[in-house]
């Protein structure tokens, strides 16, 4: 499979680029990033340096991805999504000198496998988004999302569970939740939830 990188877009020597994937009009992505197959880097957005991508993410347009940010195989992150990376943010020290990089320490947001962070979200690091979780658009994100969580707002706050297809489960009889979609039950307890093991 061939990469596809067009013309506008400004990938550094120095990244790696997996088989499949396709960096899109005025991308860039900086040296020392690693992006899987088959990801997709939409136009206009942002990959910081050394951020780690796995297989088959999809970066819509115009997200902002600071280093050292970690997705995980199957993350999407919607159009003009931030992930930040300082936690005190400062264009100049209390001297009024101009801050390099070596006056702060950089923190980053990791996504696990299959989460989904929705268009214009912002993500405060350091935090963790978990497996399949879904971020509504809009959210700012300011702890650590569990599994299977939708979570909205400002700041987020867990709404619903939602299962690998991102459709919110719906609770039968017994307790257990049920994607609607797929059929795929998933069990809770002490406010995580996980799939339930086949019979």
């Amino acid at each position: 499979m061939a990469v596809r990188i067009v013309d506008s877009a400004d990938v550094a020597d120095g990244a790696s680029i997996g088989d499949g994937s396709s960096i899109w009009h005025l991308a860039q992505v900086r040296e020392g990033a690693v992006l899987g197959e088959n990801c997709v880097v939409g136009r206009g957005a942002y990959v910081g340096t050394g951020v780690q991508m796995g297989d088959n993410c999809k970066l819509q347009n115009y997200a902002l991805v600071y280093e050292p940010a970690v997705l995980e195989d199957g993350v999407f992150v919607g159009p003009a999504v931030v992930f930040t990376n300082d936690h005190f943010p400062r264009a100049v020290s209390p001297d009024g000198a101009l801050k390099t990089g070596d006056d702060w320490e950089a923190v980053g947001v990791t996504c696990r496998t299959g989460a989904s962070i929705g268009a214009r979200s912002v993500c405060v690091a350091p935090v963790t988004i978990g497996r399949w979780a879904l971020v509504a658009a809009g959210s700012v994100v300011t702890r650590d999302v569990p599994d299977f969580a939708l979570v909205a707002g400002v700041p987020a706050k867990r709404i619903r569970w939602v299962g690998k297809a991102g459709v919110p489960l719906e609770q039968d009889d017994s307790g257990t939740w049920v994607c609607p979609q797929t059929g795929d039950h998933y069990t809770e307890h002490d406010n995580t939830l996980t799939e339930a093991v086949a019979p």
